[in-house]
């Protein structure tokens, strides 16, 4: 088996392709998914507007390198990235906005003739085949180190669709939601799924936390990595089922969850406290960081904690979190 790179690193396939910004884009956005688009747009254009109207596919790629000027310039205005004054003289030198707005009306991910017949099964139908690539490519590029995060991720949206969250603690209240799994050290997107509502293939007995972690870590399993998530994930049983594919978890708990001991959750814990309990596979420290407030840490890469020799008296898996 493949090890993990100390630092995370391309693959060896990746690396031998990367000779320019081109060919590393070309890794993860390949040319056998930038054709079924160019497809599919004409085809939606043609159907909608003018018979002749066409766009090539280096036209599609420039579009998509607007797009990517865009969002490293920040310019939240459409009409203001092509000012004289805000603009990215890069993007008016790629394609005029008339143009870029004409594709970007017509832009579409699949065939609109089958979708219907395909949503009944698949609600991502309308982007199902191009993302399932994209996140293949990522999977397939990119060695991740030792550790790995997992959390959400709602990408802001106000789209009519079946799966649109509203989420009322973050910035942008509507959006889709994503599960994602990313390199700690480099940030790179491991691997990442859309939470399109109640998944029936999922046991009625797993919860779906669990069910999140299992299958964004399956490609990074029996390595010797560790996850690391926060309370909406974390829970002994997840610990043990990914013990046994050689992972370890590092993640704070909600101390509702069952495996809180009783005793802790009433207890009156004093300033830079620290309790240590020990499970078959886990541990789990109760740190107190301020009277009366306590963070509940499990971790089933370590089977010793140690405290720091300072004020505060901080165990190492609070430190290391």
């Amino acid at each position: 088996m493949e090890p993990y790179a100390a630092d995370g690193e391309p693959k060896a396939k990746a690396r031998r392709r990367i000779r320019s910004r081109l060919q590393s884009f070309l890794c993860f956005i390949t040319v056998g998914m930038l054709r079924p688009i160019q497809e599919w747009t004409i085809q939606h254009a043609r159907q909608t507007e003018q018979t002749d109207w066409f766009m090539i596919l280096h036209e599609l790629m420039a579009f998509i390198s607007v797009i990517i000027l865009r969002g490293v310039t920040k310019v939240p205005s459409l009409r203001d990235s092509w000012s004289a004054c805000l603009g990215n003289p890069l993007i008016t030198g790629i394609m005029s906005r008339n143009r870029f707005q004409d594709i970007m009306r017509h832009l579409r991910f699949d065939d609109m003739f089958t979708r219907s017949e395909r949503v009944q099964t698949d609600k991502f139908a309308a982007i199902s085949d191009v993302w399932g690539s994209f996140v293949t490519n990522c999977i397939t590029c990119y060695n991740p180190g030792r550790h790995i995060t997992i959390d959400e991720q709602l990408f802001p949206s106000k789209t009519r669709c079946c799966f649109l969250q509203y989420i009322a603690t973050k910035p942008d209240k509507f959006g889709i939601k994503f599960w994602v799994a990313c390199d700690l050290k480099t940030k790179y997107i491991c691997n990442v799924l859309p939470y399109l509502g109640k998944d029936p293939s999922r046991p009625s007995e797993e919860r779906l936390s669990e069910s999140v972690v299992m299958k964004l870590m399956e490609p990074f399993m029996d390595k010797g990595r560790t996850v690391t998530t926060d309370n909406f994930f974390t829970s002994l049983t997840l610990a043990r089922r990914l013990l046994s594919r050689k992972t370890t978890i590092l993640g704070t708990v909600n101390k509702i969850r069952r495996e809180i001991p009783q005793s802790t959750r009433k207890m009156d814990h004093k300033e830079f406290t620290t309790q240590v309990f020990s499970t078959t596979g886990a541990t789990l420290t109760v740190y107190a960081p301020k009277r009366k407030k306590t963070v509940y840490i499990l971790s089933s890469m370590h089977s010793v904690v140690e405290t720091e020799e300072t004020i505060k008296r901080k165990p190492n898996t609070i430190t290391q979190y």
